[in-house]
């Protein structure tokens, strides 16, 4: 009995060592028992992160958030949900990867590129919208990989260890007493089995059996009671034609290391994507902020008028008409005045939710007023490449492009398997069994010749399937001929078809660059060209109002005149922050049309990834006062 516990001692622990070497890691721990049940535990995800990054509580100051475009850039990569939600991708894609390793199908893990928080409406703010180059052969996945279960199944690659024990004890009546000698046959049993089972990607499956059954009978007429028998077997079968080869059964590894690939192209766009809209959300603030001044200047200017006017017709030098006029206005003034500022509040507000992982439940946060550091400034102009150079550089740096040639290549990955599920199926299998048997030599056994070499204990059993003395061999063919084979004929060409269908997506992403390259550098243009006569129009209206100005002093206006002048002037000076605000987009919209949004706000990936931005914040010195009325 020594040897057998031995002998089972080894099997537990070659088994032990099979698994743990494919056991999940996450959690390292000291102790064999421990590494044992690792496989058979379960991983703990730690729970979701709703805390701010400092960043966020540094720049509150005196109830107000003073920010600069860097700084809510850093703070949308460290704390917007829809990014946060994206950081999930990459390790999700890395578990369906573990899962393809041990054979399994692949998963639909992931979510979508969320657009990101818009502004505010605003009368005469363009925003650029740069066209979304679908992910060609996006198939099931939501996360923009490839997942498909066509083709040959794929055993599991992570090998299996059987364990098998049976004890029974039978009792049987004899109806003739010369074969056993009693007219009850009691038989007392104990069966044990372990089984070693393991598939490679190539095709072949292998199954190591050992097998050891006790028996004790009461019968006399038995030349070895009790005896031992037991066996060694080795199956080995390896398909020949259908599911043969590791570009075959291996095909979902290849496919899942691709989708990650997506899935990280995948989470690099929704941050451009949320960098870009939050940057929108920025400099429409600072519009707000712009628009708010030149309302206020506008209602001043109002109340001044109102008041000469009130002042002159006490004097008899004015009809009183013109106080009506004068009045009318100052309430018009008010009524812009107020939705400028409800603009601003509600910008805020959607900033703030953009910026935070809670939102505005923080009432620190809620209660704050977003004090903008940056103004927009616009250089004498831009150097804009030509826009063959820059399509050229969108097709080598837009995400989307590549997810797309990625998930073509993964379809092409799966073809392979699709089309080998035309042929039949054709196995090779061999099987090699070493019988062995051992146990007492009973008195009628003792006079029987050659029986004396079954006499022995369990170290006889060993030694006889060791030495062979009992060998079983087999080898042979299996071929299964599908006679019609219409599924699988159907399933390769609709995936032919679906793969050129995927081809033509790709070119008509690569034409949408091209439009959106276009239509950016065409924006750009525009902005600027519009901000230039945006610019013109102020100033002249500026004039115009001096003119009349003086022409009232002299009598050769009136006071109606100067009223529609303030006006008209207000409303110039909200065109050309509307028009400098519209440059900023443009500007943004090129950035993500050449998919250069991480580049030209100095964000690495990495960085992204990890959710902080090394590059610390810097107040001025000096921090400009809230403005609020």
């Amino acid at each position: 009995m020594h040897f057998c516990r031995l002998r089972w001692s080894m099997l537990l622990l070659l088994a032990g060592s099979a698994a743990a070497e494919n056991a999940v890691r996450i959690d390292p721990a000291q102790g064999s028992f421990t590494r044992l049940t690792r496989p058979f535990r379960a991983r703990s995800v730690p729970p979701v992160n709703l805390a701010n990054s400092p960043r966020l509580e540094s720049l509150l100051r005196a109830g107000n958030l003073y920010l600069s475009a860097q700084d809510a850039v850093a703070l949308a990569v460290e704390n917007n949900l829809d990014i946060e939600v994206q950081r999930y991708g990459p390790l999700l894609a890395q578990e369906v990867l573990r899962r393809a390793r041990a054979g399994g199908a692949l998963r639909s893990v992931g979510v979508g590129v969320a657009a990101g928080p818009a502004s505010v409406s605003l009368t005469g703010v363009t925003v650029t919208n740069i066209g979304t180059a679908g992910t060609a052969g996006a198939g099931i996945s939501s996360g923009g990989g490839i997942v498909t279960q066509l083709g040959p199944p794929i055993s599991s690659f992570d090998p299996t260890v059987t364990l098998y024990g049976n004890f029974a004890h039978a009792t049987s009546p004899q109806s003739n007493t010369i074969l056993t000698g009693t007219t009850a046959l009691i038989q007392n049993s104990r069966s044990y089995q372990a089984q070693y089972l393991q598939a490679w990607d190539f095709g072949m499956t292998a199954q190591f059996t050992v097998y050891d059954q006790h028996i004790n009978v009461n019968s006399a007429f038995f030349d070895v009671n009790p005896y031992t028998s037991g066996y060694l077997d080795l199956q080995v079968t390896q398909n020949l034609l259908y599911g043969f080869g590791s570009a075959v059964n291996g095909r979902n590894i290849r496919v899942q290391k691709n989708n990650i690939k997506v899935t990280n192209l995948q989470f690099k766009q929704q941050v451009a994507t949320t960098v870009s809209a939050v940057l929108n959300l920025y400099w429409d603030l600072v519009e707000f902020w712009q628009d708010q001044r030149a309302r206020q200047r506008e209602l001043a200017a109002a109340e001044q008028l109102l008041d000469n006017n009130r002042k002159q017709v006490e004097a008899g030098s004015l009809a009183a008409i013109e106080v009506t006029r004068a009045e009318a206005q100052v309430y018009v003034s008010q009524q812009d005045l107020l939705v400028s500022q409800t603009n601003l509040l509600q910008q805020e507000t959607v900033l703030k939710n953009a910026l935070s992982r809670n939102g505005i439940a923080n009432l620190g946060l809620a209660d704050a007023h977003i004090i903008p550091l940056d103004s927009i400034t616009i250089p004498a102009k831009d150097d804009t490449p030509p826009v063959q150079q820059l399509v050229e550089q969108a097709l080598a740096n837009r995400s989307e492009i590549a997810q797309s040639r990625l998930n073509i290549d993964s379809n092409k990955l799966n073809l392979v398997g699709i089309k080998n599920a035309l042929k039949p199926t054709l196995q090779a299998f061999a099987e090699l069994t070493n019988n062995g048997l051992t146990g007492t030599i009973t008195p009628l056994g003792q006079q029987t010749p050659g029986v004396e070499y079954l006499a022995g204990g369990y170290d006889n059993l060993l030694a006889q399937e060791f030495r062979r003395n009992f060998p079983n061999y087999s080898v042979g063919v299996a071929l299964n001929i599908p006679l019609r084979n219409r599924a699988a004929q159907s399933d390769y060409v609709t995936s032919e078809l679906d793969l050129r269908q995927n081809e033509l997506g790709l070119q008509q992403n690569i034409n949408q660059v091209r439009v959106d390259v276009q239509n950016a550098v065409i924006a750009l243009q525009q902005a600027r060209a519009r901000y230039a006569a945006a610019v013109k129009a102020r100033d002249l209206q500026q004039q115009t109002l001096e003119a009349d100005q003086k022409r009232f002093a002299l009598g050769a206006s009136t006071a109606y005149q100067i009223v529609l002048d303030q006006q008209n002037l207000a409303s110039a000076e909200s065109s050309e922050v509307q028009a400098l605000a519209s440059y900023s987009h443009a500007h943004i919209g090129l950035d993500q049309a050449l998919g250069r949004t991480l580049e030209a706000n100095n964000i690495s990936f990495d960085e992204a990834l990890a959710g902080t931005i090394a590059r610390p914040s810097e107040l001025p010195a000096t921090l400009p006062k809230d403005v609020q009325p």
